[in-house]
């Protein structure tokens, strides 16, 4: 018998409409409502109590729905952690320094600190270390976070702030490894108060910086 979400993607089309909501294709109702309902779980049980067949019964959906979609626990964690973050345009503030404080403090310590998102992103950080799947769901996630990420630094480029060999994608990873490293020890709001000493260190880092 088909589920409640599996069932409302049947319309004129019948069984083939059925098939593709519970295959390789996402139907979107159907992701939003199981999204929906992985998110309200950890907020309610956090991650101890998180997993692929609660989030079944809470959504209403077949656990096979949901391992097509989500491979493991770890994707769909990310997923959830994706819609809150994904939410957020990176900051241009006009100038180098500007622009990495408000990364720092707003896009990683403040985002993380006290919320969902923190404890989310710090249990898809721990399990990648033991499993290669999460731990390529990461990498690729990480990447595609970089790409835009080093936007901040070719604008300073553009600007004369920085000469046009400086290595945007190694000043982003400066950042993000203490914010990762705060995120994992649990010191995120002690952090923010040392984050314009950290913008500074890594600007003083730069051979050329006009800040």
């Amino acid at each position: 018998m088909s589920t409640d979400i599996e069932t409302a993607a049947i319309g004129e089309d019948g069984d083939d409409a059925a098939r593709r909501s519970i295959g390789a294709r996402r139907n979107p109702a159907s992701q939003e409502a199981i999204l929906d309902a992985a998110e309200a779980l950890l907020r309610e049980n956090g991650i101890a109590g998180f997993s692929i067949e609660a989030v079944a019964r809470r959504a209403r959906a077949g656990k096979p729905t949901i391992y097509r979609w989500w491979p493991h626990r770890t994707a769909l964690m990310l997923d959830v952690y994706k819609r809150f973050k994904n939410a957020k345009d990176f900051p241009d503030t006009g100038s180098l320094r500007g622009d990495l404080l408000s990364f720092l403090e707003n896009h990683l310590l403040g985002f993380w600190s006290g919320s969902l998102c923190g404890t989310v992103y710090r249990a898809v950080v721990a399990e990648a270390q033991t499993d290669s799947a999460a731990a390529e769901l990461l990498l690729a996630y990480q990447h595609g976070r970089k790409t835009h990420a080093v936007r901040i630094v070719d604008r300073a480029k553009a600007r004369g702030e920085v000469p046009e060999n400086t290595d945007a994608a190694l000043i982003i990873d400066l950042v993000v490894s203490y914010a990762w490293h705060q995120l994992l020890l649990g010191q995120l709001e002690a952090a923010m108060g040392k984050a314009p000493n950290v913008v500074d260190t890594i600007l003083r880092g730069i051979d050329g910086y006009q800040g």
